[in-house]
């Protein structure tokens, strides 16, 4: 039977290093298939650039990025009991970035179900939130990480 006590430490270390590492994996993934349905849903449209193979490949990569870097973010040391908490502007860039992300990708997964070619400020708005949402994503990924890498060395 299971038990984490008979699990060394060394052990306990390696198998929640290896869960970080599945959960990373499945968010980049999460972000790659988001990628997709949003180059999908353009290459529809009538501009050529939409339809190249390097503008598909771009949208995967930064949506995998994005995903990767911007969900999963190193949080702020926890408060003094009693104190109350702050926003922290980190959490709220990342959590912008993934609405705004998963919103363009669920307006391209309509359109491409139900056969819908998005019209010229549509499918600029939609460009313009996945891009914003992945910026914003890869943005919040950074700063907690170098805020964390701040804490180490202090």
């Amino acid at each position: 039977m299971f038990s984490a006590k008979n699990i060394q430490s060394d052990d306990q270390f390696l198998i929640i290093r290896a869960v970080h590492v599945i959960e990373r994996s499945s968010l980049a993934m999460a972000g790659a298939m988001c990628g997709t349905f949003v180059a999908a849903q353009f290459s529809q449209t009538e501009i050529t650039l939409f339809d190249s193979f390097g503008f598909n490949v771009t949208m995967v990569l930064i949506g995998t990025i994005g995903f990767y870097l911007g969900i999963d973010i190193p949080q702020r040391p926890l408060l003094a009991i009693g104190a109350q908490p702050k926003l922290d502007p980190v959490e709220l860039l990342s959590a912008a970035g993934t609405f705004f992300a998963a919103i363009a990708a669920l307006i391209s997964v309509y359109g491409l179900v139900f056969d819908v070619v998005p019209q010229r400020f549509a499918e600029t708005v939609i460009a313009s939130w996945w891009v914003l949402g992945v910026l914003l994503q890869t943005g919040a990924g950074l700063l907690g990480r170098l805020r964390q890498a701040r804490r180490a060395t202090a």
